[in-house]
């Protein structure tokens, strides 16, 4: 008996389905890309349960005669190829013919359509890829697609789908993409009878980003336009003041097709460096038009990628484009006073609250001159380190030395690195098993270097001491923000004023899925109108956070999969919101560092920052003498 059978049509026709529509995301994608490629300017989009059991996608359309909706369900029938010579001048979204039989194989389908010089208007039901019926109704010109009980007959690959909000973020998505390619044409999206995107149609892309990426998107963009005889690039590209946590604002168009190119992302993204902060992504909706003779974008059954006949002259170009269009935008920001600002910061309290002047002493001699009391000066402060005991920082009884720095996060350059020393006089790591006060109790700071690391003597060991500024008043916000996490005390600053953050479907869904995570961080967030969300209350770790930007880190990092189990969501963020540390460069005062040290000591791992790079490192005059030839 033979073991190798030929498989009937049917199995065949739904296991290829299974290839193409995956989701009903992807009826979605291929029913809006059909009515773009029948000239519609005007679409609707509804959805209920996140597609699963209903979607109809109306346009208006060419519409369809009888002869061709009798045959538009059947594998590989398209009206946008001819032969196989048109494969090389592709300028249609679909062409391959399977998206029609592949929805009618594993779903109930139901056409309504007419055509301008029909009388009337044509209704059909098509299951498991057949026609079943068709008859003559009233309809405007255009087509209806409506498709129930998605995987009806494949229960597997239905038990597969998410959950109804999951599926529709990811519809929502893909109807972003697309009203975003397509700013000629007015899309309207419906979800669950709620009508969540409306676009006109006045083809000016900055009102399509102004709807679905929200206003303070679409005013934080540098156009883009250049156009010769054989490339055009032309829609918007992010200043340095604005970015995200990942790559998912950025959009890029190829001919109308939307594409995932990360060679492109990749040469956008260089040019962004030193600009905006590490680990962030510029935000970019860019539309390429280029001879469809030079791309191939039969490659995979989703058409999001491509490939171009010479990389080097397409990727070469958009680069010189984007060079010259970004850089003329950088500028160094105006300083401008505000006079309410300054009356309101005199009521901001003082960042040390140092209370009775004789333990200020103590503190002081304790952690400065404690090794150093047998030359004369001991109980002085040597020159260059001077602090500020004036009466207004003297109040309370209690001492409280803590650190609340409030910093601008544009200013983050993590420039940790030892690469430059030779390797003779690398600093060694501290990794010694002893006590951190043991370590610090005796060291005095001489200054900083590079605005970026403190540099303190201990003479009893004969060693120097490097404190990396950032990583350490990292670990210290870090374990505080975590122990009062853990202790349900993290303390609430309301806002004067609600801050209004605009989001987009996926992300306004994202956070309600997440609500109690921001809840428990510290946050008071409510829903506030469509789509956007009212930020009433920060943590008061972060001191004066930017609120906005730290809302939107976290929301982002959880849209890229910090979907495991709570606790090490909560880790995750809590590192996110370290970031708001002392910055590298950033000038901290003397009495800042000794409130550093001390709040150091303290911590319960002071060796390293939450992200595992040292805090402290030493240099010993053994090293230092070798490197003078003192010894051998």
């Amino acid at each position: 008996m033979a073991k190798i059978e030929v498989l009937d049509d049917l199995t065949i026709q739904k296991i290829a389905a299974g290839e193409v529509i995956e989701r009903p995301a992807s009826v979605v994608k291929d029913m809006v890309e059909n009515s773009i490629d029948a000239n519609a300017d005007s679409i609707t989009i509804e959805i209920k349960n996140g597609g699963k059991s209903f979607i109809r996608i109306t346009d208006n359309g060419d519409g369809m005669e009888r002869i061709d909706l009798s045959i538009a369900f059947k594998k590989h029938s398209t009206s946008k190829l001819k032969s196989i010579e048109d494969l090389f001048s592709i300028m249609s979204l679909g062409f391959r013919g399977e998206a029609l039989s592949s929805i009618s194989s594993v779903a109930k389908v139901e056409v309504l359509t007419k055509t301008e010089n029909s009388d009337g208007g044509l209704q059909a039901f098509v299951e498991e890829g057949e026609v079943t019926s068709m008859n003559i109704v009233g309809s405007p010109k255009g087509t209806t697609m409506i498709v129930r009980d998605l995987f009806y007959n494949l229960p597997v690959r239905k038990n597969f789908l998410k959950s109804d909000l999951s599926e529709g973020n990811q519809i929502s998505d893909i109807v972003n993409k697309l009203a975003l390619g397509n700013p000629h044409i007015s899309f309207k999206f419906v979800r669950d009878n709620k009508t969540i995107l409306q676009t006109s149609q006045n083809n000016n892309p900055l009102d399509s980003i102004y709807n679905i990426l929200g206003r303070d998107t679409a005013k934080s963009l540098i156009p883009v336009e250049y156009e010769d005889n054989r490339i055009k690039l032309k829609g918007h590209i992010s200043n340095s003041n604005l970015y995200r946590g990942n790559r998912n604002h950025q959009y890029l168009y190829i001919n109308g097709r939307y594409i995932v190119n990360f060679a492109i992302s990749k040469i956008i993204e260089n040019h962004y460096k030193s600009l905006i902060p590490i680990n962030k992504f510029p935000v970019y909706i860019l539309y390429l038009e280029i001879d469809p003779l030079e791309i191939d974008v039969n490659i995979h059954p989703t058409k999001q990628e491509i490939k171009f006949s010479n990389n080097d002259f397409v990727y070469g170009k958009i680069s010189n484009i984007i060079k010259e269009t970004l850089m003329p935008s950088i500028h160094v920001p105006k300083f401008i006073i505000d006079n309410k600002i300054k009356e309101k910061e005199k009521e901001v309290p003082n960042l040390f609250n140092i209370d009775q002047s004789n333990e200020l002493q103590d503190i002081i001699v304790r952690d400065f001159t404690a090794s150093n009391t047998s030359d004369s000066d001991s109980n002085t402060i040597e020159d260059g380190f001077f602090f500020d005991l004036s009466n207004d920082m003297i109040e309370d009884e209690d001492i409280n030395v803590e650190i609340d720095f409030i910093v601008d996060e544009n200013k983050f350059k993590d420039e940790f690195s030892t690469s430059d020393i030779k390797d003779e006089v690398k600093p060694k790591i501290v990794v010694e098993e002893q006590k951190i006060e043991d370590l610090l109790l005796d060291i005095k700071p001489i200054g900083r270097v590079f605005n970026t690391y403190i540099i303190a003597e201990s003479k009893d060991d004969e060693k120097l001491i490097f404190v990396d500024q950032h990583a350490a008043h990292e670990r210290i916000m870090y374990e505080k923000y975590k122990s009062e996490y853990e202790n349900e005390k993290i303390n609430v600053q309301m806002l004067m004023f609600p801050e209004i953050i605009e989001l987009t479907d996926v992300e306004i869904n994202n956070f309600r899925e997440n609500v109690t995570a921001f809840k428990d961080l510290g946050f008071d967030i409510d829903e506030f109108g469509h789509n956007s969300i009212a930020l009433r209350a920060v943590p008061m770790v972060f001191g004066t956070p930017k609120t906005k930007n730290l809302f939107l880190d976290v929301l982002d990092n959880l849209d890229s999969g910090i979907k495991t189990n709570y606790d090490t969501k909560i880790e995750k963020i809590m590192k996110i919101a370290c970031t708001n540390a002392i910055k590298s460069g950033d000038n901290i005062k003397d009495i800042e560092i000794i409130a550093l040290i001390k709040d150091l000591k303290s911590c319960e791992n002071p060796y390293t920052c939450p992200h595992g790079r040292p805090t402290i490192i030493e240099m010993t005059k053994r090293d230092i003498e070798k490197q003078f030839l003192r010894i051998i």
